[in-house]
């Protein structure tokens, strides 16, 4: 009797966790359309300027090194020398933390500073962007649990050459690699750790809906860090690059080792044209 009554409630148990999977994925989606949508999301990029040796002013004048959506026509003044960056702005000059939430902010706009390999520029975020305005929403593939797969790890690191969307390439740790069967047949993917100290794993991947129905360079993902051997690869959990929603993103883009000979119908769809 008791036996009975263990595997009845291991069904149940099961039956319930299969139930809840697709609201745990539709619960992702929203929390993910909603970063997009925020104030200072992705979709709220309205601008990427390069920085030049020197000063370089900002401003609404349409005639200026870096132009604004709104503010004065003669804001302030980003310097860049020898790798650092400082603002004036305001008749006082500070120096500006690079790739962090420092943010300048000059009417409704937001500025940021960032460096990609040699070079260093400015941000525009405006929450009145047009991208964010025409935000239609994102569709994905109905939930799917047969593409959450439990991968064996293999603890390989080692440095990859990741390649960007606007030409550079820079070495990023990989710490190894997961080893999954899809559709009868073994894949790889080798993940990178984003930022020193983080802990979980990126993907950057691209399979053969890309093009068609994903967006043609390639989605991300995150697992957790492996344990015992072991990671949990959720494909429903992939999503479009930065770089499909604005041209203003530096996105990177799938190394060899990332280009899946297989269809992956899971996660989100490509976004608008």
């Amino acid at each position: 009797m008791m036996t009975r009554i263990f595997f009845a409630l291991v069904a149940a148990v099961a039956i319930v966790a299969a139930s809840n999977y697709p609201s745990e994925i539709a619960a992702w989606h929203s929390e993910r359309e909603a970063k997009l949508k925020a104030d200072d999301g992705w979709l709220s990029l309205a601008g990427l300027f390069w920085l030049h040796e020197g000063s370089n002013p900002f401003g609404t004048d349409a005639n200026g090194e870096i132009v604004l959506p709104d503010g004065p026509a003669h804001a302030g003044v980003f310097h860049l020398e020898h790798g650092k960056v400082s603002v004036t702005i305001d008749g006082a000059t500070r120096a500006v933390k690079l790739d962090s939430d420092d943010v300048i902010k000059v009417g409704r706009a937001r500025l940021l500073a960032i460096k990609r390999s040699d070079k260093y520029g400015i941000r525009v975020k405006d929450p009145e962007s047009q991208a964010r305005r025409e935000f239609a929403g994102i569709q994905s593939f109905p939930a799917d649990e047969s593409y959450r797969i439990t991968a064996k790890w293999v603890a390989e690191p080692r440095k990859i050459p990741i390649l960007n969307v606007i030409g550079q390439t820079e070495d990023s740790e990989c710490p190894g690699y997961a080893v999954f069967t899809l559709h009868g047949r073994e894949f790889k993917l080798h993940p990178i750790i984003e930022v020193p100290g983080a802990k979980e794993l990126f993907y950057i991947f691209r399979d053969e809906t890309a093009g068609k129905e994903t967006y043609p360079a390639g989605r991300f993902f995150y697992s957790e860090m492996p344990k015992d051997g072991h990671v949990i690869l959720d494909f429903n959990k992939a999503y479009n690059p930065p770089c499909a929603f604005t041209p203003y993103a530096t996105c990177p883009l799938p190394p060899p080792e990332n280009r899946l000979a297989v269809r992956i119908e899971a996660g989100e769809k490509r976004y608008g044209h």
